[in-house]
């Protein structure tokens, strides 16, 4: 393969090769093919597709997260997540600052073993970086906890002081971010309603729950190679360092490639990590 073959193939995979997703089941069909797409492109990790590129068929002129809401695309291509969104074929997590990430419900549980709470039950208490969460993160948890699905609006009334956007922005960013609550539905109106993840999803959350860490990084590997086809170490770590450790990704390299998983390859000058022929599929355990 060469790296001109290697841009063609991430091209039809991505739906950026002038065959935009424009109907619930395209994005439905692309969300499924590639397990996992950015809302929008991030400079720093090029080689992951985007749900703004599928809906616009090109890679080209898309727009950052931060000048999204500018674009006459960004407006269609959100009520198509949302729609996603509501029928439970896709997840959203808190990736980056520049935008969040799109999983499909298979890829869901491996993801969910990576960064979310074992005890998916119980009050939040350590933050993605470690430290605990803020009492603000814990009134929030608490009143969707009780009242059901929330907006900003309905929140900032509960958890008393009137808290500044910011304040709560932060708070449920908190909570986002270790899959404590997820967005479940958006309107112009009242912007996005927030309900606790394993109430929204509970099968889902539960498959995490039994899922080793190893178990979910090498299916989440397994699918982000069949996604981008072939991809260097660096590209690998750069995406997977978000939600684990670097040493860990290395681990799991060598070790599926020990085992024959995954093999190097050589795409023009570059060495290149590349799933055999018979893909990788990714395991859960079976209980009972």
């Amino acid at each position: 393969m060469t790296e001109q073959e290697l841009l063609q193939e991430r091209a039809r995979l991505w739906r950026v090769d002038g065959h935009p997703v424009r109907t619930i089941e395209d994005a439905r069909s692309f969300l499924q093919s590639t397990g996992f797409s950015l809302l929008y492109p991030v400079r720093s990790l090029p080689a992951v597709p985007t749900f703004i590129g599928a809906y616009a068929g090109s890679a080209e002129g898309l727009p950052d997260g931060r000048h999204a809401f500018a674009d006459p695309r960004t407006a269609p291509a959100t009520e198509l997540m949302v729609r996603l969104l509501r029928e439970h074929t896709a997840y959203e997590i808190n990736f980056l600052p520049e935008s969040s990430l799109l999983v499909s419900a298979e890829m869901f549980p491996f993801l969910y073993a990576l960064v979310g709470d074992r005890n998916a039950k119980g009050a939040p208490k350590i933050k993605a970086q470690g430290a605990r969460v803020s009492p603000l993160g814990l009134k929030v948890f608490e009143a969707i906890q009780n009242r059901g699905p929330l907006s900003k609006g309905q929140l900032r009334e509960l958890v008393g002081r009137e808290p500044t956007t910011a304040a709560l922005d932060r708070a449920l960013n908190e909570l986002w971010s270790i899959l404590k609550i997820t967005r479940v539905n958006y309107s112009e109106s009242e912007g996005a309603v927030w309900d606790l993840l394993y109430r929204w999803a509970p099968k889902v959350v539960k498959e995490g729950t039994e899922l080793s860490l190893q178990e979910a990084i090498s299916g989440l590997l397994g699918k982000y190679l069949d996604t981008v086809v072939a991809a260097e170490q660096e590209e690998i770590e750069q995406f997977f360092s978000q939600m684990v450790s670097r040493a860990k990704i290395r681990e799991t390299l060598h070790a599926l490639q020990a085992a024959r998983q995954l093999k190097l390859t050589t795409i023009g000058a570059k060495a290149m990590f590349q799933v055999p022929p018979e893909p990788i599929q990714p395991r859960r355990r079976i209980h009972g």
